[in-house]
């Protein structure tokens, strides 16, 4: 009997699902209090009560073709499984709105919509689908008479989809918005945390949380300072000192002058790489040096505050013609950590990661507590103050409570 039974379950699973009203729940049973209290207790019951759902039960729904062992680090609760067979195997470009372009290894491109399961699964995610998923969808050619669907766009776009399925994900770029996980990227082998030697100017905090994010998903990082030539790069000796001695490459380039845009272009070959910075520090600059028939919409930074304007409104993977692809994702002036506890932040840093197992406590946040081996070091001019300092200020700003 047994064995009958796991194979009657097998392929479902109760995943948790959205729901959009979420009324009173009952909480008592009127016809047991009226058989075993006091009858005088009925008088005090609300003369008109709402039977709503069962609570949190009817969040949950059974699916069939569900393997609850397949799941990645993306926070999809459930993978939900298809006959494939019948279905077409692509990777996600872009996501506007409802609409998700999709490109298969032929080169052909489809519009797509998402399977409404899917869009009902209770995750901590803003969208189900995002740039660089690989998935499985139907083809559901709504075709013209020439054989292509008429949309006005410049890519050639062979007919409708509709995605069924979503494989589990590795190397996320995301961070937290609203509450929620907002993923830039998945699939990603490596970043390029983009800055600017000048306008805009070099925020090291916002490089430290992408480097965290990026060792929290073991994605190789490359620090790259753009517009070098807009500066004396004798003023960032100090700061690519720090990151270089903690193992990190940083690279100086100008998509002017055209500095070290052939060493990009190596590196960039064969991998599946995001680029992600503030607007304006030359993300679709460096992209359109590196491979100019992209020919990605630039602009300039603002006089007034030097911000740069959004020129790139939607993580775009784009394939390159000297094989890889890149994440053009849009311009990042906030990026709060998603998923990492103060707790976690000293082992993620590679400088203080070393001492952190020589503090007295176990849960030492190398704050205020006594018997740190963490302050000692930076006391010592083990690890550099100030990175220390971007430290206390990342727990102190968005990790502790107030």
């Amino acid at each position: 009997m047994a064995k009958k039974r796991d194979a009657k379950s097998k392929g479902k699973l109760r995943a948790e699902f959205r729901k959009k009203h979420q009324g009173r729940v009952r909480t008592s049973d009127l016809t047991r209090e009226f058989q075993q209290d006091d009858s005088t207790r009925l008088d005090d019951v609300a003369h008109s009560e709402r039977l709503s759902g069962k609570g949190e039960l009817t969040r949950r729904k059974t699916i069939s073709g569900a393997d609850s062992s397949a799941r990645g680090n993306d926070g999809i609760q459930v993978d939900v499984h298809v006959d494939e067979t019948s279905l077409t195997h692509g990777r996600v470009l872009s996501v506007h709105g409802r609409q998700s372009k999709v490109q298969t290894e032929d080169g052909k491109i489809y519009a797509c919509a998402i399977r409404q399961v899917l869009k009902s699964l209770a995750t901590d995610q803003r969208g189900v689908v995002v740039a660089g998923d690989r998935v499985w969808f139907r083809i559901e050619a709504r075709q013209g008479d020439d054989g292509q669907s008429k949309r006005p766009s410049d890519e050639v776009i062979t007919a409708d989809g509709m995605i069924e399925r979503v494989e589990p994900r590795h190397g996320i770029i995301s961070r937290t918005s609203r509450g929620k996980q907002h993923v830039i990227a998945a699939n990603v082998d490596a970043l390029l945390i983009i800055a600017s030697a000048a306008e805009p100017g070099i925020k090291p905090t916002l490089i430290d949380r992408m480097l965290l994010t990026a060792a929290q998903h073991e994605i190789e990082p490359v620090v790259v300072i753009n517009k070098i030539d807009l500066v004396d790069p004798l003023q960032l000796q100090a700061l690519i000192g720090v990151y270089g001695s903690l193992g990190f490459r940083v690279l100086p380039t100008s998509a002017t002058t055209g500095q070290n845009i052939e060493y990009l272009r190596a590196f960039l070959h064969q991998r599946q790489t995001a680029l992600a910075g503030q607007s304006g520090v030359g993300k679709s600059s460096l992209l359109n040096s590196i491979e100019p028939d992209l020919a990605l919409a630039v602009s300039t930074v603002s006089v007034e505050n030097q911000k740069g304007r959004h020129t790139t409104t939607a993580s775009k993977l784009i394939p390159l013609a000297s094989g890889g692809a890149v994440f053009d994702t849009p311009g990042i002036r906030q990026f709060q950590l998603w998923d990492i506890e103060a707790t976690e932040v000293a082992g993620l840093m590679p400088d203080l990661r070393p001492y952190v197992s020589g503090c007295r406590y176990p849960d030492c946040l190398h704050l205020h507590e006594d018997g740190c081996m963490v302050k000692d070091a930076v006391a010592d001019a083990r690890i550099d103050a100030r990175r220390y300092d971007a430290y206390c200020h990342l727990l102190e700003d968005d990790l502790l409570p107030e």
